[in-house]
């Protein structure tokens, strides 16, 4: 019998073979500039990339692929997404390669939504440049203010499903138990001691496990880690290939790692990300179950801390 580890190797190297990698090192991204089909896309703020960016690299800041201050997690709808990538001039055809900051593993949950999103929307050929904007300055590589235009594509994008978790799904799952949920937040707002400030209760999803999505890092590294490691941290994680698995967090930012450490590295085929996570989650008006939830004293000191810290920090 094969074991774990063995497993996702042969499944990483089936849904390598017939893709961009799914992480490029700088080296390997400068040597793909010169291809016309390679579109990197700077999604750090309009400011940062206007004072540097990769020779060529479009912009197109994180905020406008998520949703509204209620949910950030909620994914925005088709036409204003559809927008978007025909104004960067992506099309099937098209590598694209998202880059971040590359300031922390947080930032590089950022790369992973947007890379995500694109694939949602039916694009095939997705990298992200590991350790960001930051990895390719410690490189010694050329960055340039060089203003950019794109000639933008007619793409008319169609979501697949087969990548999104709906509410009801995961309630579905919640219900039947036949699903792993993976919580890739920190310990702190998994075991209900704290909360996202969009949501409305703290706790976690009945049956959820913890795998927080820096386990994927080195310490204090922007980097992911290569492929057999990650096979190896798969290996003694509560993550199951053989399973059904949903990624999710508080709004689909530090889930996204998770999802893109399962789905594109490892090559798991059935993995899917809830996007509005426990965010949405939590204000659905009937009262959705949840798990690790602190007594309704404990949630008022929590409540009185997260305004305290927005009104005072």
């Amino acid at each position: 019998m094969k074991t774990l580890s063995a497993l996702f190797a042969g499944l990483a190297f089936v849904a390598q073979a017939h893709a961009a990698q799914p992480l490029l090192s700088p080296e390997e991204l400068q040597a793909r500039l010169a291809d016309p089909q390679v579109r990197v896309i700077d999604i750090r703020d309009a400011k940062s990339y206007e004072a540097n960016h990769i020779p060529g690299a479009v912009n197109a800041p994180y905020g406008q692929w998520r949703g509204p201050a209620s949910n950030p997690g909620e994914l925005p709808a088709l036409p204003k997404l559809t927008q978007l990538v025909q104004r960067l001039g992506l099309s099937p055809t098209s590598h694209a390669v998202v880059v971040s900051s590359g300031a922390d593993a947080t930032d590089f949950g950022a790369s992973a939504r947007v890379y995500w999103t694109l694939k949602v929307l039916g694009l095939k050929e997705l990298s992200i440049l590991n350790g960001g904007v930051g990895g390719w300055r410690q490189a010694k590589l050329p960055l340039s203010k060089d203003v950019v235009s794109v000639v933008a594509s007619s793409f008319q994008p169609a979501l697949d499903m087969s990548l999104i978790a709906t509410k009801e799904e995961v309630a579905q799952h919640v219900k039947a138990g036949d699903a792993v949920l993976v919580d890739a937040r920190p310990e702190n707002f998994f075991n209900g001691q704290t909360r996202a400030p969009a949501a409305k209760v703290p706790g976690t999803l009945p049956g959820a496990v913890n795998f927080r999505h820096d386990k994927w890092f080195a310490a204090g590294s922007s980097s992911f880690v290569p492929a057999d490691q990650a096979r190896q941290i798969a290996a003694s994680s509560p993550i199951d290939p053989a399973k059904e698995t949903v990624s999710f967090c508080n709004t689909g930012h530090w889930a996204a790692t998770n999802w893109f450490a399962m789905s594109e590295v490892l090559g798991q085929k059935n993995v899917k990300l809830y996007a509005g996570s426990m965010t949405e989650w939590s204000q659905d008006p009937s009262g959705l179950p949840m798990a690790n939830v602190p007594s309704r004293v404990s949630q008022l000191l929590i409540d009185a801390k997260i305004w305290s810290d927005k009104t005072f920090k």
